[in-house]
């Protein structure tokens, strides 16, 4: 038995257990092009791979970024070492790994792979999709999930490739939006439900300015989500969430509603080392099961350790502050650089919940600061943060040169040549200054 499901049934019969499900979210491919596969800052033991560079252009060490490769390099080596429950993939990625070379065949890592890919995960340098209300897309089939081909057909028997796959939702605050976002979450759960196609629920916080005050979007996306599963019986329910964590009130509020409904969170961007500690050790307190972190493992810089630090933790063994300093230890004894020093590494930063690192409305996540972290000097106010006020649908109309949906988001549709560019000049200001 896989240790995902080996997990699903322990918390399912016992509320009270410890056991945690991990995944490794490698599905970037599908989010960021090139620069998916992260820094070269970490190589698995197999060391670098060959790549094709003119060297009048530039250098292997001026690119930055690993190749594919090398990224699968990394994955195999995960998967060995056997402490996360899912390895989430893109449909490519599973082809090579699962169905090819059988990776997960004898391995106690469960396969899974991105169901789909709407507009709000489309982060490829220079562009803007990410910015504009996310629009329901898949690029892959369940059949290429499970068999790599368009047709998979088994006679009854295993799928070659991964039989669970994550499907994403953003609820944005508008009818049309959302219902139509509904409407192709329906079509592929009577989809997966035909081929015994198993899957879990993302569900994003809006990527455009939805109306909502940030304190109050922890309490929408619940309302949302329960709204949403109302109406699927078990045969095409998820087997457990992914969201955001909106802090303790709106995770305990949500776990406490349904037993059976298995919640878990998002990483978000990379953030401190404490940051992905902190998070993992508050979420699980307050009833999250499930922990799926992408950008925080692949930026790490030795993805097994902190992949251990973060079992450890959800094990109850170290406490977060704990962690961060034995992930230190084991950097200083591989003799591996830190991207921040330990004390830097101790503190907790203010982190975007949207997938490209700029959310429109965050939410109030209470989580408590570092107990380990130095105070200020004596005599130093440190300046309170100050919210951020939630406009009116008039507020926004009235404060920008273009015509906007009933939600706030920009209406391209409507635009003339001269509101594009004002808009393109504003959102180019905002985001370079």
């Amino acid at each position: 038995m896989k240790s995902l499901d080996a997990k699903l049934a322990e918390i399912k019969a016992n509320p009270a257990t410890r056991a945690f499900i991990i995944a490794d979210a490698k599905d970037a491919d599908m989010a960021f092009g090139v620069r998916a596969p992260g820094p070269r800052s970490y190589l698995s033991a197999r060391g670098e791979r060959p790549a094709r560079f003119s060297p009048e252009v530039w250098n292997r060490a001026e690119f930055g970024y690993r190749n594919l490769p090398e990224f699968l390099d990394i994955i195999r080596e995960i998967v060995h070492q056997g402490i996360v429950d899912i390895m989430l993939m893109s449909a490519y990625v599973n082809e090579q790994l699962s169905i090819q070379q059988g990776l997960f065949r004898n391995s106690p890592v469960t396969p899974a792979v991105r169901a789909n890919d709407t507009t709000d995960v489309w982060v490829v340098r220079h562009g803007c999709y990410a910015s504009e209300p996310a629009q329901p897309f898949r690029t892959t089939t369940i059949d290429q999930i499970q068999c790599g081909q368009m047709q998979c057909d088994l006679d009854g028997g295993e799928f070659p490739g991964a039989n669970l796959g994550l499907y994403s939702v953003t609820f944005v605050n508008d009818l049309e939006q959302d219902r139509d976002t509904l409407l192709r979450f329906k079509e592929f759960r009577e989809e997966a439900e035909r081929k015994r196609f198993r899957y879990f629920l993302e569900v994003f916080d809006p990527n455009v300015p939805s109306g909502l005050p940030k304190e109050k979007l922890g309490e929408f996306i619940n309302d949302m989500i329960i709204r949403s599963l109302a109406g699927i019986t078990e045969a095409s329910r998820p087997l457990f969430l992914k969201i955001v964590y909106h802090g303790p009130r709106a995770m305990e509020e949500l776990a406490q509603y349904d037993p059976k409904l298995v919640v878990g969170i998002l990483g978000g961007s990379a953030g401190t080392t404490y940051d992905a500690f902190k998070l993992i050790h508050d979420a699980q307190k307050h009833g999250a099961r499930v922990a799926l972190f992408g950008r925080k493992i692949n930026n790490a810089e030795h993805q097994l350790a902190f992949i251990e630090m973060l079992r450890l933790i959800t094990d109850g063994k170290i406490s977060p502050e704990e962690a961060v300093r034995a992930y230190h230890g084991v950097l200083q004894a591989k003799k591996i650089s830190p991207r921040l020093p330990l004390e830097k590494d101790l503190e907790l930063t203010d982190q975007a919940m949207s997938y490209d690192g700029s959310a429109h409305a965050r939410s109030n996540v209470a989580v408590s600061e570092n107990p380990l972290r130095k105070p200020s000097p004596p005599g130093v106010a440190t300046a309170p943060a100050q919210p951020v006020q939630a406009l009116t649908f008039a507020q926004r109309v009235e404060s920008h040169a273009w015509p906007l949906r009933a939600n706030g988001a920009p209406d391209f549709s409507q635009m003339n040549s001269a509101q594009r560019r004002a808009y393109d000049q504003q959102r180019l200001t905002r985001k370079f200054g």
